[in-house]
């Protein structure tokens, strides 16, 4: 591996006129594909095997006129006061609302309050279902339009008109936090490097690749189903890879230069040795994301499989380009021109210490103390995550003042909080010798259930064989008691049908969110054992060790459980709320621990990586297990701590944002970086590699036989090196490995 990426950073250095012309040609063919397509994304939770799926699967087949999965809207009236929505000009009024709603395009079906019976016993509040006959992602704007157009003239006349469901929910700008992610990211480079070419590189490359990357997966979903937020997703994701892998290789560059190679030479060794940690790092990232496909919904195994692409495209762009263009940029790359004088100092004369290695030599001389205040530390902040109860986001959790919030709070206080989220109970009678006996059995028996508010009568299809029923529960469509009412009725199933023939199912937007939660929290031990199993198979090839891939992926589960503690202590617990902007408690976003499992999985593993490997290379080349430590932190804290520094803050800005589930993966992605990088990494790491010492690098001789050598550290590129040259190799590719050499003017 070093060897093949040695001649590939060199031939990329000599053909830098090339290399950047190839990639251009990429990105303009794919960029023109996205702008010549037209795009088609859908973001439904497809749950094949789960009730609710089989019943909106049926509906679809018996019921269309049901579009059960067409997305949902609720209109909400109310009257100011000393006026009511049961008589004279506001009744009129409402009533004419209703009836343009009906004519609205894409409108499938709109419930007539008037006719239902929903109006309140004040008799001010009343709402209106609207049904559409396409998902959320194919609404159009004239549909929204339409019900602006609605909230307008009720406001006119002197109602107070909100809007809640899913229909009403706007297709996300972006960028904002993109852009932001990179003004902090380029301040933290010129930091590191004190240059500003050296920050501008993997900015460049960075932004080029994922140009690239997000204008392949538009073209691709013109082909295929993908989610909406797969770009978006990968666009994040993919930048910050970009910017890690570039600023490993780069940082490496300068310090082979400083060395006394020359600038093809210093390239070529910087991709042999970093650039091998890169290949393995990005492929750990690439099996965390790719992992979402074994979970089985759809929307998350497109966002993962997009996001892997972007981080494979960051791979080959940090090791092409970026040796491309420091090929251009030869020896200025090495200007220190905001360097500190002390870092100069440090760089040039190796006079003094870095904070990074100060900080090592204290950690391993206090392995146990340190050791034991990293777990002990993590292991409390763990504790709230015990109590983690999951659910998918309606409008309970938007912010306060927006139209969705107030429509949420006007149903409740007018009617109860069970009325956001109605259950819908399909009664299949094809199996019945009479379904409208079952369906008024199934009425009956629901109408004595405790939890229950409202039952309304059945409403059959057109073949009288399958019906519907509205059940309303008392408590709200996020709580406890709603998820036990749900598993209440389907236990009655077998009941009826063993009474009447006739199969009974519960579907509707609260039972599928609580089967889509139920699936995700399932799938989170499956999850976590996939990914961390072949992450350690991937890292024993790395490193050639049994212990330090089991250490690395102990530290990852010990910050994963401690971040969901403290994402369960803020938003479900409500400790520091107000500190972080948390107007109410709710349980956990259900995608979110996935999500967040994932993605910070794949990062831990690249600072795992970029430490650890250094730390072998030392080792290997003679130091002593606890100096090979310190080596590893005197090359590679300071980069890490500036990926790890550029990954806090563009997600601590989406604290910033008025939403809670945006804040919460925010505080979550932040804090899993944070306790990740600095904890784990950089505190727990040393600890444990000081007291394994040579055990920690120790691999049983029949499976060293039996494992490949990868050559991450580069001990086989060193040999070849210092054999006698041969100048008559062209830097190509393809060269043999004994003409590696060739051209090589630096000591080894």
């Amino acid at each position: 591996m070093a060897t093949f990426l040695y001649r590939l950073g060199r031939f990329s250095f000599r053909r830098r006129r090339l290399v950047p012309m190839l990639w251009i040609a990429v990105l303009a063919t794919v960029g023109i594909g996205a702008m010549s397509v037209t795009t088609s994304t859908s973001d439904s939770f497809s749950l094949p095997g789960t009730q609710s799926q089989k019943a909106i699967d049926l509906l679809e087949k018996e019921f269309p006129q049901a579009s059960a999965s067409g997305a949902t809207a609720r209109v909400v009236f109310e009257a100011p006061d000393g006026r009511t929505l049961t008589s004279g000009a506001d009744k009129t009024q409402v009533q004419s609302l209703i009836a343009d709603l009906h004519k609205a395009p894409q409108v499938a079906n709109v419930s007539d309050p008037y006719q239902s019976g929903l109006i309140s016993k004040s008799r001010t509040i009343t709402y209106a279902q609207v049904t559409y006959k396409v998902g959320q992602p194919d609404i159009t704007d004239a549909a929204r339009d339409a019900l602006h157009s609605v909230v307008d003239q009720g406001e006119k006349a002197g109602l107070a008109v909100s809007l809640g469901g899913n229909a009403v929910q706007e297709k996300g700008g972006g960028g904002a936090s993109e852009l932001i992610g990179l003004l902090i990211a380029a301040v933290a480079l010129v930091i590191t490097f004190g240059s500003m070419l050296a920050a501008g590189l993997p900015l460049l490359t960075a932004v080029f690749g994922v140009g690239a990357a997000v204008c392949a997966i538009t073209v691709a979903s013109a082909f295929f189903d993908l989610s909406s937020t797969a770009s978006t997703l990968a666009l994040m994701l993919g930048l910050a890879v970009a910017i890690d892998y570039a600023l490993f290789i780069v940082s490496r560059y300068r310090s082979e230069i400083r060395d006394g190679h020359e600038p093809e030479e210093a390239v070529g060794r910087a991709l042999g040795t970093a650039g091998s940690a890169v290949v393995f790092a990005g492929l750990t990232v690439v099996i965390a994301l790719a992992g979402l496909s074994i979970i089985g919904i759809s929307m998350l195994t497109t966002m993962g499989l997009g996001a892997a692409f972007a981080v494979v495209v960051a791979v080959l762009i940090a090791l092409t380009l970026l040796p491309a263009m420091l090929g251009f940029a030869g020896m200025r790359i090495m200007g220190s021109r905001f360097t500190s004088r002390r870092m100069r100092a440090l760089q040039e004369g190796g006079k003094g210490e870095t904070t990074g290695v100060r900080w090592a030599r204290f950690v391993t001389r206090n392995p146990v103390k340190m050791l034991l205040v990293s777990v002990v530390g993590l292991g409390v902040l763990a504790i709230p995550a015990l109590s983690m109860r999951l659910s998918l986001p309606d409008d309970s959790m938007s912010s306060p003042g927006t139209s969705e919030r107030i429509a949420y709070d006007t149903i409740t206080k007018g009617f109860g909080d069970g009325y956001n989220g109605p259950l819908t109970v399909v009664i299949d009678g094809q199996g019945s010798s009479d379904a409208k006996t079952a369906a008024q059995d199934a009425v009956a028996r629901l109408g004595k259930m405790s939890d229950v508010a409202a039952v309304r009568p059945a409403v059959f299809n057109q073949n009288g064989d399958v019906a519907l029923i509205s059940v309303v529960p008392k408590s709200s469509p996020s709580s406890e008691a709603t998820v036990d009412l749900v598993s209440e009725i389907r236990d009655r199933g077998p009941a009826l049908k063993n009474d009447t023939g006739a199969e009974l199912m519960v579907t509707g937007t609260t039972a599928l969110n609580i089967d889509v939660s139920g699936k995700l929290s399932g799938a989170l031990i499956p999850y976590l054992g996939v990914v961390v199993g072949l992450a350690l198979v991937l890292l024993l090839l790395v490193f050639r060790s049994i212990l330090v891939p089991l250490k690395a992926a102990l530290g990852f589960l010990l910050s994963v459980l401690a971040t969901l503690g403290v994402v369960v202590a803020v938003f479900q617990w409500g400790w520091l709320a107000d500190v972080f902007g948390v107007d109410q408690t709710s349980p956990i976003v259900s995608v979110l621990p996935i999500f967040m499992i994932g993605v910070v999985f794949g990062l831990a593993m690249d600072y795992e990586v970029f430490l650890v490997t250094r730390m072998r290379e030392e080792y290997v080349h003679g130091a002593e297990p606890t100096e090979a430590v310190i080596a590893g932190f005197r090359h590679g804290a300071r980069v890490v701590t500036a990926a790890a520094i550029i990954m806090i803050s563009v997600f601590a800005g989406f604290l910033l944002d008025d939403v809670a589930l945006i804040k919460s993966i925010g505080l979550g992605l932040a804090s899993a970086v944070l306790f990740d990088a600095f904890v784990v990494r950089m505190t727990l790491v040393p600890a444990v590699m000081t007291l394994l010492g040579r055990r920690a690098w120790a691999l049983p001789a029949r499976l060293a036989r039996v494992l490949p050598n990868v050559d991450v550290e580069g001990e086989r590129l060193r040999h070849l090196l210092a054999e006698p040259q041969d100048d008559g190799d062209d830097g190509s590719v393809g060269t043999d490995e004994a003409r590696v050499s060739s051209g090589a003017t630096g000591r080894s």
